[in-house]
């Protein structure tokens, strides 16, 4: 045991410096804290990659509007069905739901402006973080804009294929024999572009957090897929172009 006491002093003041090393270092980050920790926003999904813009300084810190606490809520109805009404309705919406398909040949016959307008405002009904809806749909029928639109999203497509999307990706689409060639973008008679917004503007002229609003278009785009499944007739003439990237 004598022996080993050497060995065991120098291991305790290896500890004890360390010790203090570390204390020493996390106090002063402490006290640091408070400007290098980023806040934890919830509302950002880190796998949809939301791009909320939160992350402000202290010089445009009042540039957010704060929340009304004052809003106007309107009263919710409802009809109420019988059980077996219930079944036959939920049944029916299924089977025209189940024949939805993502096609890529699209006719070029015109479509009513007002089948549009209901599908978009149906859409529009889709719940979103805070309700803060925030979309901007974007209906284009000019040609030559359909077609500039064709070649931006080519170009990005053809980037996805053949960097950002990785051999796996594009060996699983194989199948499905897709590439970033869109011609139908000029074909469709309408085009229905969807654009996600990271922040609003107040009456004020402030800015409003947008919560969760990848997410909340999200859910949007999907009621406007139903929407234009149950218009069906028309399903096959439309092009839906989602753009939330942009």
């Amino acid at each position: 045991m004598f022996f080993l006491t050497p060995v065991l002093v120098a291991v305790v003041c290896i500890l004890i410096v360390w010790i203090f090393k570390n204390g020493d270092g996390s106090s002063k980050r402490r006290k640091g804290e408070p400007r290098a920790r980023a806040e934890v926003h919830p509302w950002v999904d880190e796998d949809l990659k939301d791009n909320t813009d939160l992350h402000q300084g202290e010089e445009d810190a009042n540039d957010w509007q704060e929340s009304e606490e004052d809003v106007e809520h309107i009263p919710f109805s409802h009809t109420r069905y019988p059980e077996k009404e219930m079944v036959k309705r939920s049944q029916e919406f299924y089977a025209l739901l189940s024949k939805r398909r993502s096609v890529r040949f699209i006719s070029n016959e015109q479509v009513p402006m007002e089948v549009i307008d209901n599908v978009i405002k149906t859409a529009g009904t889709a719940p979103s973080g805070a309700h803060t809806e925030p979309w901007t749909f974007v209906v284009v029928k000019d040609p030559d804009v359909k077609h500039k639109i064709r070649e931006i999203i080519e170009e990005e497509e053809e980037i996805n294929y053949l960097k950002r999307m990785g051999r796996q990706w594009v060996t699983d689409l194989k199948k499905l024999r897709t590439n970033w060639v869109k011609e139908y973008l000029d074909t469709a008679p309408v085009l229905i572009l969807i654009f996600k917004q990271v922040h609003g503007v107040a009456a004020s002229g402030k800015r409003k957090v947008h919560y969760y609003n990848e997410i909340s278009v999200s859910i949007a785009c999907g009621l406007l897929l139903a929407a234009l499944q149950i218009t069906k007739v028309y399903l096959e003439k439309v092009a839906f172009t989602s753009s939330l990237m942009l």
